[in-house]
């Protein structure tokens, strides 16, 4: 393999690491295109980057998209984010390799199908190249159930896959032993959320069961990172409900600010419901070495979290469910050290960028010559249907 362009609308921090692998394998080989400058709203989050030299920025010059357009043609492989699709109508005119890099595409529900305008952009994406060379790297575990409801689109053709932030190296024992720390100085372990405080997220549920934890008498403290147009409203649910004098309510922090709450917290909580496309909270909690439990309905949960060994699972928008779930992590100090250390091995050892851009050369390669991926599980694995219904309340 000698080149792959990456297509997507922008930049930021939950592409960067992948891509840094990329270059780092494939050096001038590797080009990310970058069609539209990022929201202003964004940028103010934390999202924008330094410019690597990777990066071509269509909407500089018509010297810049064109060179994109002559990448789109002649590259070994093009990943296709979100992107316009003209970019790659000739590549798969001649049926050469695409790597489509997708959500699920239905996670407002089938409903979207039968908006007419949807429906035709869905057919001209995906229903009419399902039998071309092109295949899926899908960020979330329901993308292929999504696929499968379009009439088919990408049969046995969906592959496991992720946003990848950076990866953090720790000793996870050192890192354990800080967590404990802090907590000891809090005078408990902390329960730590982040993201933005907007309806879809519910972050009110986390703040519900706390209440019925604290009722049952569990000592824990609660920290809440992030902003939106909720904030208020979980405020007041939290003075309501008898919790002020043990939660903590931060601002946005910059994405590295935000990692390190992480790594100080023993338990993190991921409460989103369907509307959350991937959940890369999740995937960095678990790198931060936390016991985590996670809403089911989150894209990255069936793929990350495996119930009772790297994390636990709840039923998404069930307080009892979370509830029962924080109450094992509060009850057992080891199984909030096991947990965390599993689940930082999981992510050192396969779910990483540098491993994931490995995979995508070697499925890239498999595939070209005729075979099937290498890989039994982790990246680039087979993308096994996930419904929506699939949580058991086993563990």
């Amino acid at each position: 393999m000698k080149t792959i362009t990456f297509f997507s609308n922008y930049f930021n921090h939950h592409q960067k690491a992948l891509c840094d692998a990329f270059y780092g394998i494939l050096r001038e080989g590797f080009t990310f295109v970058e069609t539209m400058p990022m929201e202003e709203f964004r940028s103010s989050m934390g999202w924008g980057e330094d410019v690597p030299s990777y990066v071509l920025r269509t909407y500089e010059s018509s010297e810049n998209e064109q060179r994109a357009m002559d990448l789109a043609a002649s590259s070994d492989l093009v990943i296709m984010g979100t992107a316009p699709e003209y970019y790659i109508e000739s590549r798969l005119d001649e049926n050469r390799m695409v790597f489509r890099y997708s959500e699920r595409p239905l996670k407002e529900g089938f409903i979207k199908f039968f908006i007419p305008r949807l429906t035709k952009k869905y057919i001209h994406l995906h229903v009419r190249n399902r039998k071309k060379n092109i295949y899926v790297l899908a960020a979330s575990a329901y993308t292929s159930w999504d696929f499968r409801k379009m009439f088919g689109s990408y049969p046995d053709k969906c592959y496991k896959f992720a946003y990848f932030p950076r990866h953090i190296e720790y000793d996870f024992e050192k890192l354990y032993e800080d967590k404990c720390r802090i907590a000891e100085a809090a005078g408990a372990p902390t329960i730590l959320w982040e993201g933005r405080m907007i309806g879809l997220k519910r972050a009110d549920l986390l703040i519900k069961a706390a209440a019925s934890l604290r009722y049952a008498g569990y000592d824990f403290r609660l920290k809440l990172v992030g902003d939106g147009d909720q904030k208020d409203r979980l405020i007041a649910l939290a003075d309501r409900l008898g919790l002020s004098d043990i939660t903590q309510f931060e601002g946005f922090l910059s994405p590295d600010e935000a990692r390190q709450r992480m790594a100080d917290a023993q338990i993190y909580v991921m409460t989103s419901n369907f509307l959350e496309g991937w959940g890369s909270v999740i995937y960095e909690a678990l790198n931060a070495g936390c016991a985590v439990a996670a809403s089911h309905a989150c894209g990255a949960t069936p793929y990350l979290v495996r119930p009772g060994e790297t994390g636990f699972v709840f039923e998404s928008g069930s307080e009892r469910s979370l509830a029962d779930k924080l109450k094992k992590l509060l009850d057992n100090e080891q199984l909030r050290h096991d947990l965390g250390k599993r689940a930082y091995e999981q992510m050192h050892e396969s779910w990483n960028p540098g491993e994931a851009a490995r995979r995508v050369i070697g499925l890239y390669e498999a595939l070209a010559s005729g075979g099937e991926t290498p890989y039994e599980d982790g990246p680039c694995s087979k993308a096994q249907i996930v419904k929506n219904d699939w949580f058991t309340d086993n563990v």
